[in-house]
């Protein structure tokens, strides 16, 4: 395939690169000459690279390099061109205006792509005199390395050229996933889900940045935190996305942006690339503060307070066992001593609730984290009365591990649920919102977030793991606790724990029952 490239930036060359080590005649142009030399050597760099490291034969990197073609002109004529993919910058008119030379230079058949990652691909296509011809291919830098891409059909697109898309990416290494025209598309869209809830615990002074990065690595499993994400992607970008989002899905609490951000860009604080932002970064710059040694008593002995639910009855089988096992004194019976640590395990609930219904010492009542740690890390909730030296005692306490092996205790302030539980709750909400309203398909939903995201599992298979009816009672749970609405279930979640059926299925549709 004959595939033409405007737009010769970052963006441009990774996808020029994709396209001619694939096997495909690349013309790459700019309407800066300079930036197409530039790219065309970036390019054989890369090549060059991946020789050096085994991915590809010297003849394989030749053949690649000769399949790319200077444009000293982006408008010339090219009467056997298949495909324009436009990279340029991120602004309608100047779309508009690249299609539009385009247009009266490449004949009707030449299908126009454009890797637009905020705009609206049907307000692009109308700028055009046939909208039809036009379709979103959405990348993600760097191209080659990101192996996801977005096909998001305008409103008027042509139904076989999504399709053909999905085959030209699927026939290059990538993935393709199917996406409506909506703001965020679907990989941005579904990441809303920990970032806005990370700020909005940070709000709430529940945990600081560095604490829910750690519980965020450490008990979920993600390989980056909310804060160092948005310390790499930069603090001015995801502020833009999410308000975007956010009222693109005519403010849907959800996706509430919070009051955290605005000053903080205004302020130059946009992470790595400023040398400064929720960490800093540079020189001598020391990063996130160190966790404080643990100094208390690890020999206090420990009254669990059990709730009695299936979500919370096996975390407590464990716990003591793991606790017993490196020599803590378990209580048991109907209450506490006077010298036992209360440690009270949540789904969905708060401490202080906890405290109130089963009449426990307010002062020394630690809440728990129930949600088993991808790491060797705990977490320990604190209420508005807890005794700090109780507090101290309980992280040494469970500091103590079987194996010699101690656990990183991370103290945070009592919430609805666990910051954990409420990070997790937000992802696959969001995921299951992309879901119910049929923006893409379970499988690429998860697809795009575990290929485009880096998360362990897709928002619904997530979800799954955790099972239907048990999220269901968190996300109630959190939702009656707090009267939030960004915290009521979706329709998605509440059907299929009704039915039995598994968020990763789509289940039956009216098409399907047609005819």
């Amino acid at each position: 395939m004959l595939i033409r490239i405007v737009g010769a930036g970052a963006m441009g060359r990774g996808i020029a690169q994709w396209a001619a080590s694939a096997g495909h005649t690349v013309e790459l142009g700019d309407v800066r000459a300079e930036a197409v030399k530039d790219a065309v050597g970036f390019v054989a760099s890369m090549l060059d690279r991946a020789v050096v490291k085994g991915r590809m034969s010297a003849a394989d990197r030749d053949a690649s390099v000769a399949r790319l073609v200077p444009l000293a002109d982006p408008w010339a004529a090219g009467p056997e061109v298949e495909l324009v993919i436009e990279a340029v910058r991120e602004d309608l008119e100047t779309k508009a205006e690249v299609f539009g030379r385009l247009e009266q230079a490449l004949p009707a058949s030449a299908v126009f792509a454009t890797n637009t990652s905020s705009l609206s691909v049907t307000r692009i296509a109308a700028t055009l005199q046939d909208p039809s011809r036009l379709a979103g291919l959405h990348f993600f830098n760097p191209v080659p390395l990101m192996r996801i891409v977005e096909v998001v059909p305008g409103a008027a697109t042509r139904p076989e050229i999504p399709a053909a898309l999905a085959e030209l990416v699927e026939g290059c290494g990538h993935r393709a996933v199917t996406v409506a025209d909506t703001p965020g598309f679907l990989v941005n869209h579904a990441g809303r889900g920990l970032v806005t809830e990370a700020l909005a615990l940070l709000e709430e002074s529940v945990a600081g940045p560095a604490d829910i990065d750690r519980i965020a690595r450490d008990v979920l499993g993600l390989r980056m935190g909310p804060f160092e994400l948005m310390d790499l992607t930069g603090l001015d970008v995801t502020a833009a996305v999410i308000d975007s989002i956010w009222q693109g899905f005519r403010y849907e609490d959800r996706l509430r942006p919070s009051y955290l951000t605005p000053n903080r860009v205004v302020a130059g604080l946009h992470g790595r690339k400023t040398g400064q932002g929720w960490y800093a970064y540079g020189e001598g710059a020391e990063g996130p503060a160190p966790e404080a040694a643990v100094t208390g008593n690890g020999d206090r002995p420990v009254f669990l307070a059990a709730s009695g639910s299936v979500e919370t009855t096996s975390y407590v089988e464990a716990l003591s066992g793991a606790l017993e096992a490196a020599g803590v004194r378990i209580e048991r019976g109907e209450g506490p001593s006077a010298e036992a640590l209360v440690l009270v395990p949540g789904w969905g609930t708060t401490v202080s609730g906890a405290i109130r219904a089963g009449g426990l010492p307010a002062e020394r009542t630690l809440g728990v984290e129930v949600l088993p740690a991808a790491g060797l890390r705990r977490v320990l909730a604190v209420t508005a009365a807890t005794d700090p030296a109780a507090a101290r005692d309980g992280r040494a306490v469970l500091a103590r591990a079987a194996a010699d092996e101690p656990h990183a205790v991370t103290v945070v302030r009592d919430t609805a649920g666990s910051v954990a539980q409420r990070l997790v709750s937000s992802i696959v909400a969001v995921g299951a919102s992309i879901a119910e309203r049929s923006l893409a398909t379970p499988a690429d939903i998860d697809l795009a977030v575990t290929t485009g995201l880096g998360y362990p599992a897709g928002p619904l298979a997530w979800g799954e793991r955790i099972g239907a009816r048990r999220l269901l009672k968190l996300q109630r749970a959190l939702h009656a606790a707090t009267g939030d609405p960004r915290h009521r279930p979706t329709r998605w979640v509440t059907e299929r724990a009704d039915l039995g059926l598994a968020l990763t299925e789509a289940g039956t549709s009216v098409d399907d029952c047609r005819g």
